[in-house]
């Protein structure tokens, strides 16, 4: 281990760039976001009681093996960026060697504001023996990762995250190179008259012909912890034939599970199971960020009027953030069987389109499953890395 940075830093500009320390900072870490989309009609505001609690050492499910600081960038006085530097040590266990993730990466259209944060992230990252940045991902592998680069014509679905396009431009400038594929959302028209999704039914139809042995089902509330362990084992399966693959923990799996229980319906949480062992993993969650765009992220008290007021409002579209099958069942058309059984599910409820989210643009695996059901892709987003010199 190098020796620790300076807790602060400051630039030719005079951009201070200085730790969290006291609540007051921490309030204003984590509603600078308002101060960056307060005029973007596209932007949906977080949960802030689920930003507290994400970012909460006490609270956190990252902190349960991981450790994270966060940093506002200020310049005359006022905030002008905010960063989150962190270490997933279960990543680090994996490669054997340290890198730096970081997230809640916002910033004011400065350019200098953004030099100086990451100029600060690279020293921070060197002093602990890190050899690299790599993300953004907010303390969590599924929630807002990713810069936005393409599809800015409607608001991100659950779990997506929307930026102003000079943050590409900040990232690329500041000598950031893309990190592996980009991760595309792909929309679907869930109309069962649809002809794509009518040839897939008829495809599915064949495939349960042939495989009798195949079932699908919905999640089981009462076997809460036997189907997290379900998840987790079908997450290494599915997944790790990609190159930078890091294994999923029972921790991961929980942090993208748990807080979403009570809300979901779990015959849209699916399973495939052949011959009883598990053999696919297809969540759908309805798309509450069309409800939550209403409530301004639950900032001041007279938001929870809001919520009050669009308690009984329905999304009309369902996201869907996985597809997993493992390798021996990849030739077997079970994944279709899942999609299909998805769609009529959705439908019944009516449900109008569905978000698939995120994948690689060259994933092998979903790429051709999401053609099969006339989707087309609505929103590309980067993940950026920088070595440490």
């Amino acid at each position: 281990m190098g020796r620790r940075s300076p807790a602060r830093s400051i630039d030719m500009t005079g951009i201070q760039v200085l730790p969290v320390r006291s609540g007051r900072e921490k309030r204003v870490f984590l509603t600078f976001p308002w101060r960056v989309y307060k005029n973007d009609p596209l932007w949906i505001p977080p949960l802030l009681p689920d930003r507290v609690k994400a970012t909460d050492p006490a609270r956190g499910i990252f902190f349960k093996d991981g450790m994270a600081e966060f940093f506002i960038a200020w310049k005359d006085g006022r905030p002008a960026g905010t960063l989150c530097l962190a270490e997933e040590k279960g990543r680090t266990r994996h490669k054997g060697y340290a890198e730096g993730m970081y997230g809640f990466v916002e910033c004011i259209e400065d350019y200098d504001a953004f030099a100086a944060m990451f100029a600060h992230a690279e020293r921070w990252a060197a002093a602990r023996g890190m050899t690299a940045l790599y993300g953004p991902y907010n303390l969590d592998r599924e929630d807002s990762r990713g810069i936005l680069v393409e599809g800015r014509d409607r608001p991100a679905a659950i779990y997506l995250a929307h930026h102003p396009p000079y943050y590409q431009m900040f990232f690329e400038r500041y000598g950031f190179q893309k990190d592996d594929d980009d991760g595309v959302a792909y929309a679907i028209d869930i109309n069962l008259e649809n002809p794509a999704l009518q040839r897939l039914a008829r495809v599915a139809d064949r495939v349960r012909q042939r495989h009798p042995e195949f079932r699908v089902r919905g999640a089981i509330l009462a076997d809460k912890d036997a189907e997290i362990d379900r998840i987790v084992y079908l997450q290494n399966r599915g997944l790790m034939h990609f190159a930078n693959y890091v294994p999923y923990t029972r921790t991961d799996v929980e942090s993208m599970i748990l807080p979403l229980l009570e809300l979901v319906d779990l015959d849209l949480v699916l399973f495939a199971e052949a011959d009883g062992k598990p053999a696919g993993f297809f969540p759908g969650v309805p798309n509450f960020n069309e409800i939550l765009i209403h409530l301004n992220g639950l900032r001041y008290p007279w938001d929870y009027v809001r919520a009050f007021l669009h308690r009984n409002d329905r999304p009309k579209s369902i996201s869907i953030k996985s597809v997993v099958v493992p390798p021996e069942y990849w030739d077997t058309g079970l994944a279709l069987l899942l999609f299909d059984e998805m769609t009529k599910r959705a439908a019944a409820r009516g449900y109008q389109w569905a978000d698939l989210s995120l994948t690689g643009e060259n994933n092998p695996d979903t790429r051709p499953l999401a053609m099969h059901t006339g989707a087309k892709m609505y929103k590309k987003y980067r993940f950026y890395r920088k070595e440490i010199m």
